[in-house]
């Protein structure tokens, strides 16, 4: 276990060292807690003048009986527990992807497209030069300009599970890249050596090819753009805790604002994608497909479930997910935790 300690000294700074890392049998909160006691004994620490603590989510960190926090608040009920505010947003994420699922297969398929373009060497060089040539093409066409740190050479990365902010990464690639990718896919389906892995490029480039998939693609590009700077600002290191609830006040607005406005500049913007890559645009007036418009006994039109469905429950589920991890309670306490005299001695 890493524990680490922050304090503020006599010139008012804010400093944070690495105090130990302690070797602990079981992860148990009554465990940790007398490791934690072994270390501030060692060191000549008092746990009465400890004002915070924070650690993730999990239950025997923080659980509200006898997790650690709960143990270390029972000697010391000054020591306000704020779990990491980084470590929320990813979790926000999380279950937005887990519990809508448009957006859970499309994130399945998002990976199954991007592990056969970066599975070799030969691949990955394939959609380099791809890549290339084309950036090449449209230089030369007067489509994008040129100039310094534009038009890098880049790849399509493997997003990371803990790793939110590398999503979004692999979503805009994908978005930029998406005529090199549905090339390397279809090189794949020729040159495949295998039937299964033919089969699965089949599969992947029909999938792409879609209305829907193109939809929830620049949703989430959208979404998590919008999420992107905050989730960079939380990592900073001097970041301000009143600095922090302030931006995240500005996401909660910027989602709400793009609920009640966003469809129609978002709707734009998946046909104008449409068009650019020979991809059929859905009429939002037709009735959407059996296998959805059956499943509850009723017909209902494309534009209820794109918009309904898909638009408005993915970011109100977002929206929702915000409110409840960054509470008004909890924002209220970090602002005045905030505000406490720098030049107390405590840490």
């Amino acid at each position: 276990m890493a524990i680490v300690i922050r304090f503020v000294n006599k010139d008012g700074q804010i400093i944070e060292r690495f105090l130990a890392l302690v070797h602990v049998k079981k992860t148990t909160s009554v465990c940790l807690k007398e490791a934690i006691d072994s270390v501030f004994a060692k060191f000549k620490l008092s746990l009465s003048r400890l004002r915070g603590q924070g650690y993730d989510g999990a239950s025997n960190m923080r659980g509200e009986c006898n997790g650690l926090k709960a143990l270390i608040l029972k000697e010391n009920s000054p020591a306000w527990y704020v779990h990491c505010f980084a470590h929320q947003l990813q979790l926000v994420c999380v279950a937005v992807c887990k519990t809508n699922q448009y957006v859970c297969d499309f994130f399945s398929y998002l990976i199954s497209i991007v592990t056969p373009c970066g599975s070799s060497c030969k691949r990955a060089d394939m959609i380099r030069l791809i890549e290339h040539d084309r950036l090449v093409e449209m230089i030369e066409n007067g489509e994008i300009g040129t100039g310094r740190g534009q038009n890098q050479e880049t790849s399509l990365k493997r997003p990371c599970d803990t790793r939110w902010g590398s999503h979004y990464v692999t979503v805009i690639r994908l978005a930029n890249m998406w005529q090199s990718v549905t090339e390397v896919l279809e090189n794949v389906l020729v040159d495949g050596e295998e039937y299964e892995t033919r089969g699965k490029a089949i599969g992947l480039v029909q999938k792409m090819e879609t209305f829907e998939f193109v939809f929830i693609l620049m949703l989430i590009k959208h979404l998590l753009g919008v999420i992107k700077p905050l989730s960079c600002a939380l990592q900073q290191r001097d970041q301000d805790i009143l600095n922090a609830i302030f931006l995240m006040e500005n996401v909660k607005e910027s989602l709400r604002s793009f609920r009640e406005f966003g469809w129609d500049t978002l709707l734009q913007e998946v046909n104008d994608f449409c068009r650019a890559n020979d991809i059929s645009i859905t009429n939002m007036d037709d009735d959407a497909p059996k296998r959805i418009s059956k499943r509850n006994g009723s017909n209902i039109k494309n534009y209820h479930h794109y918009r309904v469905e898909i638009f408005c429950q993915v970011v109100d589920l977002l929206t929702q997910e915000m409110e409840n991890r960054f509470s008004e309670a909890s924002a209220d306490l970090l602002s005045c935790m905030a505000c406490l005299d720098p030049k107390n001695d405590c840490f």
